[in-house]
């Protein structure tokens, strides 16, 4: 007997098609499934078979060597029309399968009992089937526990739809930050070229600086999908690479930082304290043209880490460098590793400055 079509066949492959499932590889969680379904309905086959618009494909079987077969001839095509498991103890016996090329040709196909896959709209998208050569009927604990796996399967869809769902979300968010950040970072560059003041210029370029931080933060966070464990030595160069846009001709920036994970609460008040600190240097630390170099660091210290940064220009004295030792940079630091769990360490060497900041990294 050729399969009716759903009552709400248009609705019920719209929602499958939004499922993203057809055609998608074979997953190892499916394949538990009908692996466990055979085995404990005792069948030699098991397969969670989706019914598309001309075909049954499966997207996870045992016991059965076709991906899919024609509409007309899966029997979970007339399975979906019915609430519940169904299962036909003999398929010649019944009118819906009797005269199936499954049940006729080859190795017929003789028992059929099919769990549905029900969607939360209440439509069925496929079921969870075992077959088996002979004619046979199931127990009462093997029909409960084929509900419960095709329970289980629609669960597995079901989050698959969301996580993806949720990545697009993620991927709109990412966009529309990334823009915000790019236009205030503009703006602030524009706003620089107009000032007449070049305190207001410095101000500027600080702001700007910081946002940068952020927006390599940003870019580092979605990008991947490691959640809240940032590749600090990966992240620590996107950062010197933006310095390296503003630096001084005379001034070079080095960094040396190991692969390890930081949160991104820490990845950021690093990043801040990177920015700060190099700045300090750019505008205190080589005056009159004079060469140097920052360097970045990440080295082991007691029981964890600790970031320093560092220069070889003229350290603090009382030519000038006031701003260097009580300004708002140096607030900005003091906060920022008071983030990081603090207290960080300023050292007046020969020549330069260097910061010291502890972190203990995660695993």
């Amino acid at each position: 007997m050729r399969p009716q079509k759903h009552p709400q066949e248009e609705d019920r492959l719209a929602t499958l098609t939004a499922y993203g499932v057809l055609d998608s590889a074979r997953d190892p969680e499916f394949d538990e499934i009908v692996d466990l379904a055979a085995a404990i309905c005792e069948t030699p086959v098991a397969i969670v078979n989706l019914i598309d618009s001309d075909r049954g494909w499966f997207k996870a079987e045992t016991g059965m060597s076709v991906p899919e077969v024609p509409r007309d001839h899966a029997f979970c095509s007339h399975a979906i029309l019915e609430d519940g498991v169904v299962e036909i103890p003999d398929t010649r016996q019944d009118a819906r399968t009797a005269d199936n090329p499954l049940t006729i040709d080859g190795s017929p196909v003789r028992f059929y009992a099919g769990a549905p896959l029900v969607a939360p709209n209440g439509l069925p998208l496929g079921s969870l089937c075992v077959l088996d050569t002979r004619p046979r009927r199931l127990t009462d604990l093997q029909l409960r526990t084929l509900r419960a796996l095709a329970q289980l399967g629609m669960q597995q869809m079901e989050l698959r739809l969301r996580l993806e769902r949720e990545k697009v979300l993620r991927q709109e968010v990412d966009h529309r930050v990334k823009n915000s950040l790019q236009s205030v970072v503009a703006l602030t560059r524009i706003q620089g070229r107009r000032a007449e003041s070049e305190e207001t210029r410095a101000a500027l370029a600080q702001v700007r600086g910081r946002i940068e931080v952020i927006t390599a933060l940003h870019e580092q966070l979605y990008r991947t999908d490691a959640g809240d464990r940032i590749d600090l030595s990966e992240f620590a160069g996107n950062v010197a690479r933006f310095l390296s846009g503003f630096r001084p001709e005379n001034v070079s920036i080095s960094l040396d930082v190991p692969r390890m994970f930081v949160t991104s609460s820490q990845a950021s008040a690093i990043g801040v304290i990177v920015n700060e600190c190099a700045a300090n240097a750019f505008r205190h630390g080589f005056p009159d043209g004079r060469a140097g170099q920052v360097t970045i660091t990440a080295r082991p210290e007691g029981d964890g880490m600790v970031l320093v940064c560092e220069d070889d220009g003229i350290g603090l004295s009382d030519n000038g460098t006031k701003s260097a030792t009580g300004g708002l940079g140096m607030q900005v630091i003091s906060a920022s590793a008071d983030q990081l769990g603090g207290p960080h360490r300023v050292e007046n060497g020969d020549p330069g400055v260097r910061i010291i900041v502890p972190f203990t990294p995660v695993p």
